[in-house]
């Protein structure tokens, strides 16, 4: 090839051509240490070519994140609470701009955006609940979709941000999240689990996905068979493959998958991780393992070629080789009106009102409100959101509403002294700050304070300081200084009160407070050390700790108590804060509100029987509301979640948000954490056979609806439903229709009703309008695990049309010819172990490090699978088993006895070591079910019979 002149740039600044032969061609002209070096998150510039530096990764979940102050959205769980697919998309239009405004100034700013999270919410004790829209695939599809539009932009060609999809896949615990493994069945795979990413990928706005930390079926997510066997046959783009952030070095150093980091990352290059996030900015330790892979042999420069393409394909898409006709280049939109006012809007849109009995809601104008609890003035963040440039609390919202003389706040906490063994107490000292940490009035300012080491330590003195103590249960707590600051420890050990809020990959402000002797040890979570008063100030201890009294000056029940005795109602507001008790790395252990705040409720409720619970959490509570005459929720809700709030409360706009996930009314209703199986474990509204407390979709209106006229025809393949929504009330009002879906005789468990589609209107009085949904018949369709793809079974289908899952105001039935069922024919293609209709302790497992399931008994017991309709033909008078391990696998026929059992060898190998082992079986001709017993550490790839 020769060299270009100067008035001949390369064909890859050629925007003429299609971006596979630009790629192509700066492909070509790339060194193999320059290719290299893009396999990392810090990809540097090539300067001889003229290409930049580039940065996978920039958070922007519900707005752009961990670059300074943005417009903060509803968290993600709120987003999906509006049931809302326009509105999301216009958010994650507004994140976007933002993004490019905020790349304009600080090129630290990425234009490949780590959002949305399509997780499946299966389990409301996982820790990043908030993260996810919903428990349902069609809902959390739909509004992922929107996301991803409004974040790509709609120019034809060039993208204004490149959405990276996370956390694939099937990751729903945070404990032990990067070595445990979800045993995830084919069915609740391709229904499930996969299909929330591909509806989203098919739709063709995102750049690539995120794998995540867990192992699925025994093999870590990123060395899944998945992203090349489905993933990247679902759409025609170079879809990019980032990687979580250290989970190429965990195959090594945690999870003992690989024996060397070279065998690790040629594993994880070949199964199509394409860029490395490990060590942070230092590329040096990914690219010298990549090196080290290709010299072993492990890859080939072909290899690396297939990732970095991959790399440069998001690239030109983003524009970067085109400025001048980039027309996102100039954009400049950052916290305008417009994104204020949507902001205000989605917290709007996100509020559920869950309960509301006799009318209290909404509030009368000039009502006296006593706003109490400890979210009431509250604004919460959490870990992916930006910093706030706006910020109204519930209290804020309701006071500018109603008026200061018509509300009373009381926080509901304890308000202590810490007095030491000597007598003295724990007391915060006066800071000489400068006027920079000033606000205008003088004030300290507590966010300008966080994170600092130069504030003076606590000390102990004859006078102590009154901290307000914040029990968020569990026995962990907060201590706030009284003007606002919270206490934390620093690096060198020191307690400060030098925080606005808590917050940080590990917390430094919580604390626990331990019954030792007559008083109390005060222990720092976050070191694990109780605190002890030195000489150089208030500090974690390496040894014993100081024995604290807690003196408690008010009780934050007597405060509650005492504003709501003098109100018209009682507004609590309750919650979690979204780095404490659930988060990234830590997942709840209940469903129960803190005992501490159901104390609150109690307290308020026997002081005024009109009282309101507005619960500001990340994820769903079992509440005792049979005494409360209103409950609504709200995610976290941005920037704007108190005007938002009381908006609501006061009746300015009435409540359309609707319920993402089962509320469950006992931690009894739930499965086990590590559970994935969703149809076994009868798990998700899909499933659950038990009363929910709130179900899927549930969510009041200040409105009534009336629903008439269900029609449902099938054209071409497409089942057509229409029907009309009355606005019967007299409000204007949003309704939430949905469409649901329920095979009537299925002939396997199918779910109980299926959410099909939804869509949310705006009503005024007396407005009719009519509803229509147009559905591929192959949603109805189920994986059929004997043939190994998704079909349509004949039979009777009931079209369920309502404002709930459980609320359903018009049904019809109809039949379909489907595809009818086949026995499986076992005599000609035997059956993979995974391919069970039914099971019973066992989990599914890697059958190789690369590819391939095999199936093993949960350790301590007899593992039990169940084959159906399985064809013998004239009969089979022999099974063989490939199989891993020791112990023994049993054939039986239905519920008959066992008819041969079938032994491994001892000591013959480790688990990927298969041995084919046979034994006579007489099976009589004709269809049998096969049941399989599994014995022992034996790991079961395939069974096959011979006539």
């Amino acid at each position: 090839m020769s060299a270009p002149t100067p008035s001949t740039p390369p064909p890859f600044r050629d925007r003429h051509l299609s971006i596979a032969k630009r790629v192509d061609d700066l492909l070509s002209r790339l060194t193999l240490d320059e290719k290299i070096g893009f396999l990392h998150q810090f990809a540097p510039a090539v300067e001889r070519l003229g290409v930049a530096a580039f940065r996978t990764g920039q958070e922007a979940l519900h707005g752009v994140a961990w670059m300074g102050p943005a417009t903060v959205f509803p968290q993600a769980v709120g987003l999906g609470a509006t049931w809302n697919t326009e509105l999301v998309r216009r958010v994650g239009e507004a994140v976007s701009r933002e993004v490019r405004a905020m790349r304009a100034r600080d090129d630290r700013v990425g234009l490949n955006v780590w959002a949305p999270t399509v997780n499946l919410l299966r389990h409301p004790l996982w820790g990043r609940n908030e993260e996810g829209y919903s428990e349902d695939p069609e809902l959390t599809s739909a509004i992922a979709t929107a996301y991803t539009r409004g974040l790509r932009g709609d120019h034809p060609t060039y993208w204004r941000t490149a959405p990276v999809l996370k956390h694939w896949l099937a990751h729903n615990n945070e404990t032990g999240r990067d070595v445990t493994s979800s045993s995830v069945r084919p069915r609740v795979l391709h229904e499930y689990d996969l299909r929330a990413f591909r509806d989203t990928v098919e739709a063709g706005a995102v750049a690539g996905v995120m794998p995540a930390y867990n192992l699925v079926n025994g093999r870590p997510n990123h060395v899944s068979p998945y992203l090349r066997e489905q993933l990247r046959g679902w759409t025609e783009e170079e879809l990019l493959v980032c990687s979580d952030a250290g989970a190429p070095s965990n195959l090594v150093d945690s999870e003992h998958y690989f024996d060397t980091h070279e065998e690790a990352t040629a594993a994880a290059l070949l199964a199509g991780v394409d860029s490395f996030t490990d060590h942070g900015t230092d590329s040096s330790t990914i690219t010298a393992r990549v090196r080290g892979a290709l010299e072993q042999g492990l890859l080939t420069e072909s290899d690396v070629d297939a990732a970095v393409r991959r790399h440069l394909s998001v690239r030109f898409r983003l524009g970067e080789f085109d400025p001048e006709h980039d027309p996102h280049a100039l954009t400049a939109a950052f916290d305008t009106p417009d994104h204020r006012a949507l902001a205000q809007e989605a917290a709007e849109q996100a509020v559920v009102l869950l309960k509301n009995s006799g009318g209290l809601l909404p509030l009368a104008p000039g009502t006296r409100l006593a706003v109490v609890g400890p979210l009431a003035d509250e604004c919460k963040l959490d870990w992916y959101s930006g910093t706030l440039l706006h910020r109204r609390t519930p209290l804020e919202g309701l006071t500018e509403r109603f008026g200061p003389e018509h509300v009373r706040f009381a926080e509901g906490v304890d308000r202590i002294l810490l007095k030491t063994s000597a007598g003295t107490f724990l007391h915060v000292p006066e800071t000489d700050a400068d006027d920079a940490v000033r606000g205008a009035e003088g004030a300290l300012d507590p966010a300008l304070l966080a994170g600092r080491t130069d504030l003076p330590p606590l000390t102990a003195e004859a006078t102590g300081t009154e901290f307000s103590l914040v029990d968020w249960g569990e026995g962990v707590l907060t201590l706030r200084a009284p003007d606002g600051r919270y206490l934390s420890v620093a690096e060198d050990g020191l307690v400060r009160a030098s925080a606005d809020q808590p917050g940080g990959w590990v917390v430094q402000e919580t604390f626990r407070l331990e019954p030792h002797g007559n008083g109390h040890l005060l222990r720092h979570i976050g070191t694990g050390r109780p605190l002890s008063v030195a000489a150089d100030g208030l500090k974690v201890a390496a040894g014993d700790g100081e024995i604290f009294e807690v003196v408690v000056v008010e009780s934050g029940e007597d405060a509650v108590r005492r504003v709501a005795a003098r109100a018209d109602v009682v507004v609590v507001v309750a919650g979690n804060d979204p780095h404490i008790n659930g988060r990234e790395t830590e997942d709840r252990t209940t469903l129960a509100l803190p005992a501490h705040q159901e104390r609150l409720l109690r307290a308020s409720r026997a002081a005024n029987p009109r009282t309101v619970l507005a619960l500001v959490s990340a994820y769903p509570y079992a509440v005792d509301h049979a005494e409360l005459p209103a409950l609504l929720w709200t995610a976290h809700g941005g920037q704007a979640a108190g005007t938002a709030l009381a908006r609501i409360l006061a009746g300015d706009v009435s409540p359309a948000g609707r319920l993402p996930q089962t509320w469950y009314a006992d931690d009894s209703d739930l499965p086990g954490l590590l559970d994935y199986d969703v149809i076994g474990g009868r798990q998700t509204y899909l499933y659950f056979e038990g009363t929910p407390l709130f179900p899927f979709g549930h969510g009041l209106s200040y409105a009534s609806f009336f629903y008439e006229g269900l029609r449902t025809h099938i054209e071409d393949g497409t089942l057509h439903v229409s029907f009309t929504v009355a606005n019967t009330g007299d409000v204007v009002a949003d309704e939430v229709a949905q469409l649901y879906t329920r095979a009537v005789e299925p002939s396997v468990p199918r779910p109980r009703r299926e959410l099909a589609a939804h869509r949310r209107v705006t009503l005024v009085p007396g407005e009719v309008m009519e509803i229509a949904f147009r559905l591929p018949l192959s949603a109805l369709a189920f994986w059929d695990v004997a043939q190994g793809r998704r079909r349509v079974a004949p039979g009777r289908y009931e079209i369920l049309v309502g404002a709930s899952s459980e609320d359903i105001r018009l049904t019809r039935t109809l039949g379909l010819d489907g595809e009818p069922s086949v026995p499986r024919p076992v005599l000609a293609d035997g059956l993979d172990a995974v391919d069970f209709d039914d099971q019973s302790d066992t989990e599914i497992v890697d059958r190789t490090r690369t590819a391939g399931d095999s199936v093993t008994p949960v350790t301590g017991r007899t593992g039990q699978l169940v084959y159906r309709d399985c064809d013998f033909g004239a009969g089979a008078d022999g099974i063989t088993v490939e199989a891993a391990g020791e112990g023994t696998v049993e054939l039986a026929l239905g519920d008959g006895p066992v008819l041969a059992v079938l032994t491994l060898p001892r000591g013959t190998g480790g688990r990927y070591d298969y041995a084919t082992v046979s034994a006579p079986a007489v099976v009589a001709g004709g269809v049998h079910d096969v049941r399989l017993g599994l014995r022992g550490p034996v790991r079961l790839a395939r069974v096959a019979f011979t006539a």
